[in-house]
């Protein structure tokens, strides 16, 4: 009777570096950010910059876009380093593979983020909609799905490396319906917005 060890995809390369989620400890996402930036290894803490309003006061503060989550651009000789990284949890696995993440869906984040809008992030899981194209903005080119949830206005970028999606309140004059002939995202299709 023969037994093979089951197969799990390894995304991680001796020479190239790739980007790849880690799961940082409560509340320590920035501190992980400066002990990895110390140790020469490339990472990327997606923050959002938020007003909170208190009795007397107004206080400006800066939160992880991805509550724990943090982005390392690693080989495979840093992969135990960043383990080793105090308050790091774990790399972020699917289905027990490590897999990479798109240089292009770390570019959408740094858009998003750059763009200074509200974000709000949610788990992955909507209905197919009306494929658009925003039109204005920072994130001119990128396309997506039209959602009809909060206001019948929400525009989604699906993160399919996260299982995450950034729904952004989006001025409808900046969206246009996708003409019949260009290819939309297919139903149940994950990663499917691009940039012309």
């Amino acid at each position: 009777m023969s037994t093979t060890a089951p197969n799990y995809e390894n995304h991680l390369d001796g020479t190239e570096s790739r980007w790849f989620a880690v799961y940082a400890r409560y509340k320590r996402e920035k501190m992980v950010a400066q002990r990895l930036r110390q140790k020469g290894i490339e990472c990327y803490l997606p923050l959002q910059r938020l007003t909170r309003h208190y009795t007397r006061k107004v206080k400006h503060v800066e939160l992880p876009l991805i509550s724990g989550y943090l982005f390392t651009k690693i080989t495979r000789q840093e992969y135990v380093p960043v383990l080793e990284t105090q308050d790091v949890v774990q790399f972020v696995r699917f289905s027990r593979n490590l897999i990479s993440i798109p240089e292009r869906e770390i570019d959408i984040i740094r858009r998003v983020v750059g763009e200074n809008i509200e974000i709000e992030v949610e788990a992955s899981s909507f209905r197919p909609g009306d494929a658009v194209e925003i039109i204005g903005g920072q994130l001119t080119g990128l396309k997506g799905i039209l959602m009809e949830r909060r206001s019948d206005k929400n525009f989604v970028i699906e993160l399919d490396s996260l299982g995450y999606s950034l729904l952004l309140q989006v001025d409808p004059a900046l969206l246009r319906r996708i003409r019949p002939g260009a290819t939309p995202p297919q139903e149940g299709r994950k990663g499917a917005f691009e940039r012309y």
